[in-house]
């Protein structure tokens, strides 16, 4: 299975699911870091990625492998992250097969209502929940 990891700026985000997925299922998935700036891509890999693509086209083709694709909700908004998400790449995340685990972050140009407001590392742990449990097989 296949489990892509998208993230901008820093990493930050992409780097706590990385180290989590990694260390919940080991061998059992295949993590990889898709960034879309070197630095989010080179800190993800740090954190355990099996390996590492940058930028709009990486995305593109990398994302027809995925089985599960996790990131902040930003990935699938064009514009977001700082404008480091293009309209392409928002699109064709959202697009894809394969199944989103998105983790609800607040940005400056819009907002998440709805949900009820947590710290981040409570999000990121139900994130990897889910994932571990469409890794193995289980059910909601």
């Amino acid at each position: 299975m296949v489990i892509a990891v998208i993230d901008g700026m820093g990493g930050g985000l992409g780097v706590q699911l990385v180290t989590q997925l990694t260390s919940q299922l080991g061998q059992k998935a295949d993590i990889i870091a898709l960034g879309t700036n070197a630095l989010a891509t080179n800190n993800m890999v740090r954190a355990g990625a099996m390996r590492g693509a940058t930028g709009e086209n990486a995305v593109v083709v990398s994302i027809r492998k995925a089985n599960i694709v996790v990131g902040p909700i930003g990935i699938i908004i064009p514009n977001s992250l700082m404008g480091e998400i293009t309209p392409k790449i928002a699109e064709v995340i959202a697009s894809c097969d394969a199944h989103k685990v998105l983790v609800p972050v607040n940005q400056s140009h819009f907002d998440i209502v709805g949900l009820e407001s947590r710290p981040l590392v409570v999000s990121i742990k139900e994130a990897i929940a889910r994932v571990t449990e469409l890794v193995l097989g289980k059910t909601w």
